[in-house]
């Protein structure tokens, strides 16, 4: 007997700023992003943002593999700026486990800023020159792949009461695999991993300037907008680094002063009245993840440090989390805490290897599965 009457979101990305190049506007261009489906469906819902955008976009034509994604029974979608817009309901049966395609084209000149960069297994999108929202294939010759996620903002899928979503919200970690790691080893299961992640992002500052607007906005900006996932029961909170590793002066950067450097007790309150206390008030269980090693980033220095031990025994002890999940632990060496283990940096000294992104899917799984 089917009973699916829930929605759930099934996929989710943040909508951030796009980084400021020479050129943001495309024309003539079709976007194509492969979505893998947690569990059985009976109907699907999208979510398009513009939310960063200062121009209207309009959206030709949106298709889920060859079903057309309507509007108020409309084809054509305006996103209009600051906004995002939700589809109407369709029918498509999905099960567990299987890809759908999510298909955009744009016909006139749009502005290409409304998107978040992502990486991990599940997570690869392709975009062509030419209308091939419709077509099985996408032109070898004429099309690219790309991390950039534009408009794209969450699905949801109608199924089973027993199905839920789980966020993991926080910045360049969360926007790489770990959580395609998880969501990779829960499919099969009643759970569905939703990323709200944005490189660069800062709990309790963000940058106005156009070098920087990538970085994403402030925690306080972003938290409620993100957090508007259905069938949401837990938020994982892994954020507060570039809190701690940004500010180094105007004499070395004009947009990176020292006065942005906040106390360890200014993030703490910032983490409780920005996400947790929110969170709780919306009825969800809220994990803290502790702060990755930093040792040999380019402005590490043994203030910073401290300033990341002292949050992550915050994060650790605090009364106001429904648990914490030790990332730091999982990841580090531990004959010397302040670095990754052997075989867990990435090369930079701040962002994790793929295998320890999937240390830290396993001890997310450890602590609240």
């Amino acid at each position: 007997m089917i009973d699916n009457h829930k929605w759930v979101a099934c996929w989710g990305n943040a909508t951030s700023i796009t980084d400021r190049r020479e050129a943001f506007y495309a024309k003539d261009l079709t976007l194509r992003y492969p979505i893998q489906m947690p569990f059985d469906g009976t109907q699907l819902r999208f979510r398009f943002s513009n939310l960063t955008g200062t121009e209207p976009v309009t959206l030709n034509k949106v298709f889920v593999n060859h079903t057309p994604i309507t509007f108020n029974g409309e084809k054509t979608v305006l996103l209009m700026p600051g906004t995002e817009t939700d589809s109407d309901a369709v029918s498509i049966a999905v099960t567990s486990g299987d890809i759908i395609e999510v298909s955009m084209y744009l016909a006139d000149y749009t502005q290409m800023n409304s998107g978040t960069l992502i990486t991990g297994p599940l997570s690869k999108g392709y975009y062509a020159y030419g209308d091939y929202a419709e077509s099985d294939e996408l032109p070898l010759d004429l099309s690219r792949r790309t991390n950039w996620f534009y408009f794209l903002n969450t699905i949801d899928v109608l199924t089973s009461d027993r199905c839920r979503a789980v966020v993991c919200y926080g910045d360049s970690i969360t926007a790489q695999s770990w959580p395609d790691y998880l969501a990779q080893k829960l499919l099969g299961t009643d759970v569905a991993v939703i990323r709200r992640a944005v490189s660069g992002t800062r709990i309790l500052r963000q940058y106005d300037c156009i070098t920087y607007q990538a970085y994403g906005l402030k925690g306080a900006t972003r938290f409620p907008i993100e957090m508007r996932v259905s069938g949401a029961t837990d938020v994982i909170i892994q954020h507060g680094i570039n809190d701690i590793i940004h500010p180094v002066g105007t004499d070395v950067n004009p947009f990176r002063p020292w006065s942005d450097l906040p106390t360890v007790e200014e993030m703490a309150h910032g983490v409780e009245d920005i996400y947790v206390n929110p969170a709780k008030a919306m009825g969800l269980r809220v994990w803290s993840g502790t702060l990755l090693p930093i040792e040999g980033w380019r402005t590490y220095n043994e203030q910073r440090e401290q300033m990341r031990q002292q949050f992550n025994e915050w994060l650790r002890s605090s009364s106001i989390f429904d648990g914490c999940i030790d990332f730091d632990a999982a990841v580090r060496d531990a004959s010397n805490p302040k670095a990754f283990a052997p075989g867990y940096d990435s090369g930079d000294h701040l962002h994790p290897s793929e295998r320890a992104y999937e240390a830290m899917a396993d001890a997310t799984i450890a602590r609240i599965f």
